[in-house]
């Protein structure tokens, strides 16, 4: 088997059609449209009604998209990969049902659960199994239904997330174009400050968990700005220093699409020319798993054959890092 390097050779996305604005909030929680958008830079945010299609009905669609845009045969793919942090079921895997359901009858499949890294994690796993030889098609799938765990009384959060899906298909490259490096870290110490406290083997579903709300994602703010912009800044310049880039040779910036002001902060640490970072975390706010794959489905136009990407994220875990790849196509 011969080792090459894995590209980005299409793209997918969706989103609900369900628009939940800043003024509907402010009918549900103490908060206004000015207070959001200063804190978070967020407008409106897509809700998937109902919430009990699951996250997979996202995943297929993104995927569906990908598969009719580019014309391809779903029979050909080899792996379907789906990062999400809320998966349909606690056991049974959602990307085995999506495989099942967009035809990919000679793929396995599996969840990959980074949080918001999940998809960055991702890369990572799609383009091993392709530079391994053991693949030659990885569809990789982020998708996540944040409204399904989150508190429409608790204005910390339900300002913040949206739901939605987006996929990338990675095949392997014979121009060294694709996934060049990557920082990937985790920190367990996170889970004190982002987390789901029931639902799992510690505290498993029962009367009192749903009554005290303890199945909603809940969230300390401050610590979790500050480890994000120091990890994602750190992980970033280790990238660029061991590639011996400098902001300059970057053409776009994918970051993971938590809150405007983290991104405000590591353009900033990079000294980002304002048309290098991509953003539409005003429309979709944060849908986690999601954000990466929606901005290439997003931006998709303006991304060029050599172009050099660099994707970070940051989310639960502590979970982050930091991908290097070059683009391998021409919209």
């Amino acid at each position: 088997m011969t080792t090459k390097t894995a590209a980005i050779t299409a793209v997918g996305g969706y989103v609900p059609e369900h628009v939940l604005t800043n003024a509907d909030l402010a009918q549900m929680v103490d908060t206004s449209d000015e207070w959001i958008v200063s804190r978070t830079g967020i407008k409106e945010r897509r809700i998937l009604k109902p919430t009990s299609l699951g996250t997979s009905f996202m995943a297929i669609k993104a995927a569906q998209n990908l598969l009719d845009k580019n014309k391809l045969d779903p029979t050909q793919i080899d792996l379907v990969i789906v990062a999400t942090a809320t998966p349909d079921m606690p056991v049974s895997s959602t990307a085995a049902y999506v495989a099942t359901e967009i035809g990919a009858t000679n793929a396995f499949a599996y969840d990959l659960q980074g949080a918001c890294s999940g998809f960055l994690f991702g890369m990572s796993a799609a383009s091993s199994h392709i530079s391994s030889g053991r693949c030659s098609n990885v569809l990789l799938i982020g998708a996540d239904t944040m409204s399904s765990i989150i508190d429409y009384t608790d204005r910390t959060t339900c300002v913040i997330f949206g739901d939605g899906a987006g996929a990338v298909l990675f095949e392997p490259n014979d121009e060294g174009l694709g996934l060049q490096d990557e920082v990937l870290r985790v920190d367990g110490n996170g889970r004190t400050y982002l987390k789901i406290d029931a639902g799992g083997s510690m505290l498993p579903a029962s009367n009192e968990t749903v009554t005290e709300k303890q199945h909603f994602l809940r969230q300390e703010g401050r610590p979790v700005f500050k480890f994000a912009v120091s990890y994602m800044s750190s992980a970033i310049t280790k990238v660029l220093e061991r590639n011996q880039l400098g902001k300059d040779d970057i053409d776009f910036v994918v970051a993971h699409q938590a809150n405007k002001r983290i991104l405000d902060a590591i353009s900033n640490h990079l000294d980002l020319k304002s048309d290098q970072m991509l953003i539409n975390i005003d429309r979709y706010g944060n849908t986690t798993a999601a954000t990466l794959p929606l901005l290439l489905w997003d931006y998709e136009h303006l991304l060029k054959k050599n172009q050099k990407l660099l994707f970070t994220a940051f989310g639960g875990g502590f979970t982050w890092g930091a991908s290097y790849l070059t683009w391998a196509y021409n919209s």
